[in-house]
Parts: C-alpha cells; structure tokens; sequence
C-alpha cells in the first residue's frame, strides 16, 4: 500500500459520521491485545485549549528528558502531526503501516452488528498501537469531541484534565452547560487524578460531583491552584503559577492571551500531580518550557509587514477570547478580518461580537464539505462594513495590497479554514 492509499481509506472513513460509543473501540482494542493498557496516558478534554495545553505540557515533560507522544484533532498543517512524538508528525510509511494493521479489523468490525469503525476511531486505534510499540515515557491524547463517548475514552489515564466547558457542538453534546460538562467529565474515571480551569458555576458542580463518584482528588483554578497575570506585552503574557505547594518566578507565555496562562497552569498543574505521584521532575525547567511553547493556528503571527495573523476562534467562547487578546495586544491598529465558518457552529451569536471592532470584514469560504456560503455569512452579520469575495486567497492578496505596515489583518472562523490559510502563507514565504 502507498501512502496517498492510506490517507485516501482513512477519509473513506467521513462516511459513516459520528457514532457515539466505545463498543467498536472495545472491539477493536480486543483483537488488538489491548495496547491501551499498555501507554502511560494523560487524558485532556474540553471546549477550548486543548491544543494548547497539550502543547504546554509536552514541552514540559521533554524539558524533563520525557519521550512524549501526542494525539491531536484537527491537524493544522499536515496529516500526519495528529499523531506524533516529541512533537514530530510519524512518517509516511509508519502511516501505510498502521493502516496495514488496522483495515483489516475495521472491515471485519463493520460485518458485525456493530458496524464500521469511524475515521476518528480508527486514527485512535492507530494511534494507541503506534504509541505501544513505541515505549514511550508519556502519551498525552486530546479528545476529538466531548469525552463520555470518545473514543480516546478507552485509555485508562495516570491524569487527566478539562481545560473549559463551552457552548459549542450543542446539537450533540446537549444546549446547557451541565449537559455539556457531562460529556466533558466522562473522563474522570475511578481514583484518577484531574485538574481543571472550568470556571462556569454550573459545569464545575458537574464536574465536582462526578468527581467525588469517581473518588478521584480534584485540582480546580482558583481553588488548589492558581495564576496570576503580571502584563502583556509584545514578548506574551507574564504571569506566575501558584499551586498550594509553592509560588513560581515569572513565567512568559509567547502564545498570547490571557486564556494561555490558564491552558499553561492547567499543564504545570498535571506535572505537579505527577510529581506528587513521584515523578522526579524539575521546577527549574518550568520557565524555559512554558517560553517555547507554540501551537499553529492560536493567535499565530505569520506574516510581517503588514501584520497577519491566524486564530482558530471557531465558537462563541473562542471568539470572545480573540476579540479580547486583539483590544489587549493591538489597541490602535487599523484592524482587518477574513472570516470563513462551519455551519454546525453557533456563528449569529460569533458574528456579533465583531461588530464595530474592524475597519472592514471579509466573508468567504473554503473547500470543506461544512464550510457556510459567504454571503450567507454577512446576511447573518447583518452589520455594515462587510464585503463577500468567493476567493479567500484572491481577498487575502487583496487586503494585504491595500493596508499599511502598521494596520493588522486577523483571519479566524475555522480551525480547518486556518489549516488552509497557513499552507498558502507558507508557500508565499518560499515564493
């Protein structure tokens, strides 16, 4: 099998949609001799961060001497990053082997009751199988969506974490906050530890009592541990991290906004658990781990002159934290806005909160089966200062042709919108 024949039976997969559950994980994971028990996991879930959290605390194991594996959704620049170690993706023929081991059980599963295996669940199973014979230190795996039926759900975590609780994917998760958290804390399993940075009165109760079922310590913000945020400036945000066992010196997130400190104390909050677990980690390497830490796609500068960047705000929450960090970081700037978005998402409450806030607003679309029409976008808006331009790349040429070098250019609304955006930046710097 080639490589272009692998990636094009996992896309197969988008077919047979969601499928909530962990029967055909269990399925899969039994024939497999079970190699989930075999990975020494952390567990993130949660609205928002969990990228960047991951990120943060992969930097901090490997400052450590740790061999780290990550599992991430969705890939922002190629493929093979969702599953990678020491922050580099697997190579191409590691892929062509795990579909190797994998395609046959997926089409034995699906002449079962049980059906086929998802695209989600069966980059999950490669995933595990890759990581257990890779005898890694840690593997840390992102949930793709909730946590409850996910089927990263199938690990037996040494931690686990739930970065935040918003409203986003309402239509399958539920339309509430408890409803949400619900889903979110299905992660917490028997006497497993978990942080958090949920903040909603209502998702933390959640939350506290699954918990308290589960018999499992809890560390919450602002309560077993918290952080205090000192400035920002063009260098990121200074803050420091205070658990109960000690206080931190200066710590600067180069990943900036005030949600990134609290995605960082979320991750050095896990290393403190594993350090009460015994691990022998030093807090000397804190500093520098945090400070080169970076995620593509997160309040992400990628052109200079003028100023460019990309921002994944793809929900209401991740929007409002966009709109914040930009008044935060760039008060006086001319500011420009090339916007694409998914229809599943709750885009009239989004498209509200960038009113009055941009000189002018480009809607568009991309090649995505999800991606909303641009004019049905602005129609939404309903706000003036807006244009429609059925190319993104013809609007970003455009733009970026009529500002000045002190004006700024934000493109944001999809995470798989910015994925395509950042490959057309990276070929313009070859160009």
């Amino acid at each position: 099998m080639k490589y272009e024949e692998a990636i094009a039976w996992i896309h197969n997969r988008e077919k047979f949609k969601i499928k909530p559950g962990l029967k055909r994980m269990e399925w899969m994971m039994d024939r497999l001799g079970h190699p989930e028990k075999d990975i020494n996991a952390i567990h993130i879930a949660g609205t928002n961060g969990k990228g960047s959290t991951l990120s943060f605390l992969r930097h901090l194991l490997q400052d450590q001497g740790m061999n780290v594996g990550t599992f991430t959704s969705p890939y922002i620049i190629h493929f093979n990053e969702r599953i990678s170690v020491n922050g580099k993706a697997i190579k191409d023929e590691d892929w062509v082997h795990l579909v190797e081991t994998i395609k046959p059980l997926a089409e034995e599963l699906g002449e079962t009751p049980l059906g086929e295996p998802t695209e989600f669940e069966v980059i999950t199973a490669m995933a595990i199988v890759y990581f257990q014979e890779s005898q890694l230190d840690f593997v840390i795996m992102e949930t793709g969506l909730g946590g409850r039926f996910d089927s990263t759900n199938i690990i037996q975590p040494i931690v686990a974490a739930i970065t935040n609780v918003g409203m986003d994917h309402m239509k399958i998760l539920g339309n509430s906050y408890e409803k949400i958290a619900v889903e979110k804390s299905g992660i917490i399993k028997k006497h497993v530890p978990v942080v958090t940075a949920v903040e909603n009165n209502a998702a933390i109760h959640v939350i506290e009592e699954r918990a308290k079922i589960m018999e499992t310590e809890l560390y919450r913000l602002n309560k077993e541990f918290s952080v205090k945020h000192n400035y920002s400036d063009e260098e990121g945000e200074h803050f420091t991290f205070h658990p109960n066992q000690f206080d931190s010196n200066e710590l600067i997130s180069r990943m900036k906004g005030r949600h990134q400190e609290k995605n960082a104390a979320v991750a050095l909050q896990v290393m403190e658990v594993l350090r009460e677990k015994g691990a022998p980690f030093k807090r000397k390497h804190y500093s520098n781990s945090i400070m080169s830490t970076k995620w593509p796609g997160r309040f992400e500068r990628v052109w200079n002159s003028p100023l460019v960047i990309l921002d994944g705000a793809h929900n209401k929450e991740g929007t409002s934290t966009l709109m914040r960090t930009i008044a935060e970081h760039y008060p006086h700037q001319q500011k420009y806005l090339l916007y694409a978005a998914l229809e599943d998402k709750p885009v009239k409450g989004m498209l509200q909160q960038l009113k009055g806030k941009f000189t002018s607003i480009i809607f568009t679309s991309f090649d995505f089966p999800r991606a909303m029409n641009g004019k049905a976008l602005q129609d939404i808006y309903g706000g003036e200062n807006s244009v429609v331009h059925d190319s993104w790349e013809q609007a970003l040429d455009d733009t970026i042709g009529k500002m000045d070098d002190k004006d700024l250019l934000i493109v944001a609304g999809s995470l798989y919108f910015i994925s395509d955006v950042r490959k057309y930046f990276e070929y313009r710097s070859k160009v």
